[in-house]
């Protein structure tokens, strides 16, 4: 009664008489608690349950808000949907389809595609994109997109290269993927004594960083302890 009277999505119905119990205390959390107390808490699990109830919803809305606008960042934000979903060849249509007239060389869809590119193991496609992006946007300062170059070179096999792109960003980037990953490359380069530097580096710094930053940074900290061990 409460979903049909307050207009709620008629999903709601469903999940409350499919999943009893767990349906209506979805609902309790994604839309009655957000309006009672407010807060990011209650804002992020009001995001959590209606991905779970309807998993499409966000890339139905980015998807419409493409076909209205067509602007850089509506395109940002499906093409993010379509990566995150593993749907590369898609995303990069969308990131492709932005790149014209005045953003032909828009920095944000550059990093999108190439991202795409990668995940679709097209490394090539990744380091052109990826070596435009840098040409013609001289002052755009992006640590992901330097650490995806790294990367692109990694799978494209220039190590030389990689070992030097890693060298200059892992000291300064903000968290610890990019040392995991110089470690690792020197360590498959024979070059043991400058992995365990670099790794036990990593694991020092972070023993003296901030509780959160540990957490946030759990997936590589533990590679690197394993590669230690």
């Amino acid at each position: 009664m409460h979903v049909i009277k307050t207009g709620r999505n008629q999903l709601w119905i469903w999940a409350i008489f499919l999943l009893p119990g767990l349906g209506a205390i979805a609902y309790v959390v994604a839309e009655i608690l957000p309006e009672l107390f407010g807060g990011r808490t209650a804002r992020r699990a009001q995001a959590g349950v209606r991905r779970m109830i309807d998993p499409n919803r966000e890339l139905r809305r980015a998807s419409a808000e493409v076909e209205i606008s067509g602007n850089v960042d509506a395109r940002r934000r499906l093409g993010e949907e379509l990566y995150e979903r593993r749907q590369y060849e898609e995303a990069i249509d969308v990131y492709r389809g932005g790149l014209k007239g005045i953003f032909e060389y828009d920095p944000t869809l550059l990093l999108g595609l190439a991202r795409a590119q990668f995940g679709r193991q097209d490394y090539a496609a990744a380091r052109v994109t990826l070596e435009l992006l840098a040409r013609e946007n001289p002052d755009f300062k992006s640590a992901d997109a330097k650490l995806l170059y790294a990367r692109t070179l990694d799978a494209q096999g220039a190590l030389d290269e990689a070992e030097s792109e890693y060298a200059m960003l892992a000291p300064g980037f903000p968290g610890a993927e990019a040392r995991l990953r110089y470690g690792l490359l020197l360590k498959r380069r024979g070059k043991l004594r400058e992995a365990q530097r670099v790794l036990k580096d990593l694991l020092d710094g972070a023993k003296l960083g901030p509780a959160h930053y540990r957490k946030a940074q759990a997936e590589w900290l533990d590679r690197a302890r394993r590669e230690l061990s």
